[in-house]
């Protein structure tokens, strides 16, 4: 059947406006070995956008998919950084080149903290959704689900030394895990609120806590190391595991901040030797964390004066010695306070080797600072080294407008009107204005008009990037703006009941010299009896449109503003509409989330939709399509003959303000809460409203998959570890792919039994099919692929594998298939496997290659590593040199040793 009606897919184009994400963190980045401290990481909607702030532009781009951004942490060598989403999804990128390879999904919730440990091999996670999940890089897969907190997680730390974990959360508690055994050994319940931020200093031995209060509490940690080999002892003796607390943990003090609200980042230096904090306001804390040499010096210094001070009052011979008392304000002392443009989101700092402190910030009005602190200094003083607000608003976008011949885009906000270079996405102008609620290009696009929330007209000239006319228009808000079909003048209306007429003209004035500037001469006025909110002309300029407070749309004829129509059945006030190119349908839309179809000739209205709350509609020019955005984040286009819903545009995350479209349709740009600006681009690409609708029904399906509970593992009881990965479409697309390689592998099978008998010849090899099964696995989705698949396959699958490991292809492969066998598969058709004689020999017989063929394995690096070693002490003994790892060793042992003696001799002495 062939299509009666031609659609056109429009497809999101770019992402600009926004500099920094308010959801995620900033980081510190290094690209290619360049500078520390010049580029930073930043969420962006979907995106990470890489700035340089030397340069104060967009460097690299890190392009998700569809949910947005919630934290970053850059790897410990530099070269990846790892992602957390909305959805809990986890993804990996190369900050060479941008691509992403490892993605990790297993949370519920949006991720809330992610940190590396010291290797960079293990990645650990934590969420709202209350778990923390510890991955291998390596293996690309889940290691183990930690679960016992019963609030967002808030900050994680490694403890590298002792393979312990600690995590905060906002039931106010701070839990101690061994990775070892996956179990918490003890809970700190020495908070009263949220505990928002943590960080370890003095080489792993104190802990700094953050909360809801000006404190920042200090815990000193001790290890017990005889302890836990005494325990691990009698714990090997008695064949059982004994419960042990290997770490004491002790309230060292306070360290008191001067803000009195919550601490929202808490985050130091590589080395941990520089402090700093921040709360919901505009200044954040930069405190010193004195060496034990400097603290040694300070104390030396407090003993010599309360023994000068004993000596001034009197004392004799028997009088005791002074004994000072070390606290803690003499190890953590307070550098500075410095105070940013605005309020601070979050932070990220950084030590040079020259001593100098750098502090990258993230606001909450779409703005990146950074700043430069000499920590070697006595009082030293924040200085402001650069700043990012070129390529955004500060505030949201209420306003936009495309230029006439498509090139340029007008956007406004609350204190700034920007205009854009539709190609480059760059800034051509950037001019202060007042808070701007509607706006218009000027015929011959040389000015521009704002309609500003306290009722002025504003008229901005392009080439000089000036303000040339401010006009008190309306007492109140001036909320819409229309240019005339003619291009002589413009209609607005306000809060103050009124429609007013204006026209363009040119004039001389003691500013604009001997040239003539534009201005607008108010000729008419429509008194009406309620608040105005829209107002559009007609194509032919024969009638205005003027929306009303009262929930109705009242049509008036322009030459003689008499009363032509009033259109109702809106339930709330109409805040946009639009009238198509013909002159024969209005579009208004209300806050109701309604928008209604009126055939002027008919005067009858028809109830299309329901749409959310919509706050913006735009015919496309010279059709009878139009769009739609509201305030359930997405931008929808109709057909206004038929009454359908043609496609859904989705991309922001937030309400979407405003949108414009391009005079020839083939660009559309939109405004939204979440800051940012998005560019559509009309494509090609037909499309059908029955595939449509198919997708959208299977989209829903995925995210009400994505929403569901967590596979429950077969032979597992509650309590115990859990696979770290879930059940998603990406799992059950992964089993249905193994079970057509499967099916494929029979075909083949039974293809070169023909053959072999045809030719006599023996059976080619199974390499090629089990490289089909093989290339079919994600690692993070392993264990519950497997748990999808049925169990007929199952032997053919064991089958496959024993064949593979004899021929010692992808041993490693065939062993971690084996491990997800004995403890998911194994236990869940332990019944059916049982009693299959067959399949028993089957996986005798695989057990035995794969232990065979490990050992092989393990032969092979064992002796490589010996030769390895051999061919260092050559070279060592050839050069007389040692390598770099060595010689730091011996250098370490050699002072030891020769500390150890000097303090031998002061002991004798």
């Amino acid at each position: 059947m062939g299509l009666t009606k031609q659609y056109l897919r429009y497809v999101s184009s770019a992402v600009f406006g926004v500099i920094g994400n308010q959801k995620a963190n900033i980081a510190f980045v290094t690209l290619r070995g360049g500078e520390k401290g010049r580029y930073v990481a930043v969420g962006a909607c979907e995106h990470v956008f890489i700035w340089d702030v030397r340069k104060a532009e967009k460097v690299l781009i890190l392009e998700g998919k569809k949910h947005e951004v919630t934290y970053l942490c850059p790897s410990p060598d530099g070269v990846h950084i790892a992602v957390g989403y909305e959805d809990g999804g986890v993804r990996i990128f190369s900050l060479l080149n941008g691509e992403s390879n490892i993605s990790f999904s297993g949370h519920k919730s949006a991720v809330s903290v992610i940190k590396y440990d010291a290797l960079g091999a293990r990645l650990v996670t934590g969420s709202r959704d209350t778990d923390v999940i510890v991955w291998d890089i390596i293996n690309e897969c889940g290691l183990y689900r930690l679960k016992g907190h019963k609030d967002a997680i808030t900050q994680i730390l490694f403890l590298e030394s002792k393979n312990l974990l600690i995590t905060s959360s906002k039931d106010s508690f701070v839990k101690w895990w061994d990775l070892d055994t996956q179990h918490c050994f003890k809970t700190m319940v020495g908070h009263r609120t949220e505990v928002w931020g943590m960080v370890l200093l003095n080489q792993e031995s104190r802990l700094i806590t953050g909360s809801a209060d000006s404190e920042l509490r200090a815990w000193d940690i001790q290890y017990i190391e005889e302890v836990r080999q005494y325990l691990s002892c009698c714990a090997k003796w008695l064949h059982c595991r004994l419960n042990y607390i290997p770490i004491h943990c002790k309230k060292a003090g306070s360290v008191l901040r001067e803000a009195r609200d919550r601490v929202v980042s808490l985050v130091t230096d590589a080395k941990a030797k520089v402090l700093a904090c921040h709360g919901l306001d505009a200044t954040f804390e930069v405190f010193t964390v004195l060496s034990e040499e400097e603290v040694q010096k300070k104390m030396d210094k407090k003993l010599k004066k309360a023994k000068k001070k004993t000596k001034s009052q009197g004392g004799g011979e028997d009088v005791p010695e002074p004994v000072v008392e070390r606290k803690l304000k003499d190890e953590i002392q307070k550098l500075a306070n410095i105070k940013a443009s605005s309020k601070i989101r979050s932070m990220d700092c950084l030590l040079v080797p020259n001593g100098e402190m750098k502090v990258a910030l993230l606001l909450q009005n779409n703005t990146v600072e950074t700043y430069t602190l000499k920590t070697s200094e006595k009082n030293p003083t924040g200085t402001k080294t650069s700043r990012l607000t070129l390529s955004g608003h500060r505030t949201d976008v209420r306003t936009l407008a495309f230029s006439s011949d498509n090139i340029a885009i007008l956007s406004a906000s609350g204190e700034t009107v920007k205009v854009w270079n539709r190609s480059t996405l760059q800034v051509i102008r950037t001019m202060g204005c007042e808070y701007a609620l509607c706006s218009l290009f000027v015929p011959g696009d040389r000015q521009i008009i704002l309609g500003t929330k306290s009722g002025k007209i504003q008229i901005f000239d392009l080439a000089s990037g000036s303000l040339l006319e401010t006009t008190d228009a309306h007492v109140g808000a001036l909320w819409s703006m229309c240019l005339a079909p003619d291009q002589r003048g413009i209609v607005t209306g306000g809060a103050d009941k009124t429609v007013k007429f204006w026209d363009f003209e040119l004039i001389k004035d003691q500013d604009s010299g001997k040239n003539k500037r534009l201005t607008v001469k108010h000729t008419r006025t429509l008194q009406l009896d309620e608040d105005v909110l829209c107002v559009r002309y007609s194509p032919d300029q024969r009638l205005l449109a003027v929306s009303l407070l009262d929930c109705t749309v009242k049509i008036f004829y322009t030459d003689t503003l008499k009363f032509f129509l009033s259109l109702y059945g809106h339930k709330l006030p109409v805040l946009c509409l639009d009238i198509s190119h013909v002159s024969a349908l209005t579009h208004p839309a209300s806050h109701s989330g309604v928008w209604r179809n009126y055939a002027q000739m008919l005067f009858v209205g028809f109830c299309a939709c329901s749409a959310g709350h919509v706050m913006f509609l735009q015919f496309v020019p010279k059709t009878h399509l139009f769009f739609t955005a509201g305030k359930d984040r997405k931008i929808k286009q109709w057909d206004a003959d038929k009454f359908e819903h043609i496609q859904t545009l989705e991309g922001h995350h937030r309400e979407v303000w405003c949108l414009a479209i391009s005079p020839n349709g083939d660009h559309i740009v939109s405004s939204s809460h979440d800051k940012s600006l998005r560019l559509w681009e009309r494509t090609r690409e037909p499309i059908i409203l029955e595939e449509e609708k198919e997708m959208e029904r299977e989209a829903e399906f995925e995210e009400s998959l994505a929403k569901g509970d967590e596979p429950v593992v077969p032979g597992e009881a509650k309590g115990e570890a859990e696979p770290a990965g879930k059940k998603t479409i990406e799992t059950v697309k992964a089993a249905e792919q193994i079970m057509e390689a499967i099916e494929l592998y029979k075909e083949e099978s039974e293809k070169l039994e023909e053959h072999r008998a045809a030719c006599k010849v023996r059976a080619l090899p199974q390499t090629s099919q089990v490289l089909i099964l093989s290339s079919v696995f994600l690692f993070s989705e392993l264990e519950v692929s497997l748990l999808v698949l049925p169990f007929p396959y199952v032997p053919d699958l064991l089958k496959l594998f024993n064949g593979y490991v004899q021929q010692g292809l992808e041993v490693e492969l065939v062993c971690r298939f084996s491990f997800t066998f004995i403890h998911f598969i194994l236990p869940f058709h332990f019944g059916q496997i049982s009693s299959n004689q067959m399949l028993l020999s089957v996986i005798d017989e695989l057990r035995t290659n794969t232990i065979s063929k490990v050992r092989e394995i393990r032969d092979v690096l064992g002796f490589n590593s010996a030769g390895l070693q051999f061919l260092q002490r050559e070279l060592e003994s050839k050069e007389d040199v040692m390598f770099f790892a060595d010689a730091t060793d011996r250098f370490e042992e050699k002072k030891r040793k020769r500390r150890k003696r000097e303090r031998a001799v002061l002991t004798v002495t």
